[in-house]
């Protein structure tokens, strides 16, 4: 079965133009909705998804309708490729995972996809690692300046126990642990 699927972002924008197309393209079944593609959860989406069957079609009027990034659509494409169903795109004839070129397609879109996101994952790490060879601190801010830390010190090797210093910097104890696996 065609299933159809159809968003827009703004309440405004209206659907017919994309249901329309749907139809032509022999649709039997729509899923519809207006909200943006860049929100994580779209109900009629995920609604989608769940009733699809082996050998189902998911028809849409463009790529950018079902999905907003590559690694989204290759999450969809895979959710739909264990069900043993597929997607059109009707803008995009070589986005038909139903025949052997649009599944080589995917394929290299996944390949593209994973070496973006190594690039990205070494970038930042390049950058976290500069920015700490510039003494960038990383992390929570601490409850504590230096000077109170001192103070904290000095009570606990006073005699004062953790949980006494904690209420009088109005601080967690583990706080004070903190402070004193500093020095």
């Amino acid at each position: 079965m065609k299933i159809g699927y159809a968003r827009v972002s703004t309440k405004d924008q209206t659907l017919q133009n994309q249901l329309d197309q749907l139809a032509a393209a022999g649709c039997e079944k729509y899923f519809q909705e207006k909200i943006s593609g860049a929100k994580k959860r779209r109900p009629a989406l995920e609604a989608m998804l769940e009733q699809i069957r082996a050998y189902d079609i998911v028809v849409v009027t463009s790529l950018d309708r079902l999905a907003r990034s590559t690694l989204e659509l290759l999450r969809i494409a895979e959710a739909l490729n264990e069900k043993n169903a597929g997607i059109q795109s009707i803008a995009e004839p070589w986005a038909d995972t139903t025949s052997p070129s649009g599944k080589m397609v995917m394929t290299v879109f996944g390949g593209i996809a994973e070496f973006e996101r190594a690039l990205i994952l070494l970038r930042t790490q390049e950058g976290r690692e500069a920015a700490q060879a510039r003494g960038v601190a990383f992390g929570r801010p601490s409850k504590l300046r230096e000077d109170q830390k001192e103070v904290a010190r000095d009570l606990v090797k006073n005699g004062q126990s953790i949980s006494a210093v904690a209420r009088t910097f109005n601080v967690h104890p583990s706080t004070i642990y903190r402070c004193l696996d500093e020095k």
